[in-house]
């Protein structure tokens, strides 16, 4: 027996179809999966179109991230007066944003504290922001960069602090934790 012989005594017996294809007609049941890949290709190329119209831009926002994990201030005041987390920003050019983001809560929920948040540019320009009654649960807080008035360039900084002092907390120790520090345009 030849190949050509053997393929088609296995179409016979397994496909149960003749071995000459040309002119044969599909089965019905071929024309059913031929419209339903049809519609499923319908639906990706239209949907591929319409989600980037979908989306509203004005909500969307640009963010650059300085700490994805949280960082702690282990603060235990005697005899140190303040403790402090500090990020080197390494002249970043933060001119184009427009606020600081980042969410903080306290360990002690019975500890009344307030955190210092300052700016540093490389021009020696200093600047700060009080969070007052840092929360006993993670709290979002988006802080205009527009509030940190005594910087007057935002295009080479220097540190971004985050400070706990001891005459802005009722308790002598405790932990302050910050997390998502991020800059957002």
């Amino acid at each position: 027996m030849e190949k050509k012989d053997i393929y088609e005594h296995l179409a016979k017996i397994y496909l149960e179809n003749a071995p000459a294809y040309k002119g044969v007609k599909p089965k019905s049941e071929d024309y059913k999966i031929y419209i339903f890949v049809g519609i499923a290709v319908i639906i990706v190329v239209s949907s591929l179109f319409l989600i980037p119209f979908s989306r509203n831009p004005s909500n969307t926002q640009t963010q650059l991230i300085l700490a994805p994990d949280p960082v702690r201030i282990n603060y235990k005041f005697d005899p140190i007066k303040k403790e402090m987390y500090s990020f080197d920003l390494k002249r970043l050019n933060i001119a184009g944003y427009k606020a600081l983001a980042f969410a903080v809560k306290k360990s002690n929920f019975n500890d009344d504290v307030s955190m210092r948040v300052e700016f540093q540019s490389i021009f020696n320009e200093r600047s700060e922001v009080y969070v007052k009654d840092v929360p006993g649960k993670w709290k979002e807080y988006t802080i205009d960069l527009a509030q940190f008035k005594n910087i007057t360039e935002w295009a080479a900084m220097s540190g971004l602090i985050f400070t706990v002092e001891e005459w802005n907390s009722s308790d002598d120790k405790g932990i302050v934790y910050i997390d998502n520090v991020r800059f957002i345009k």
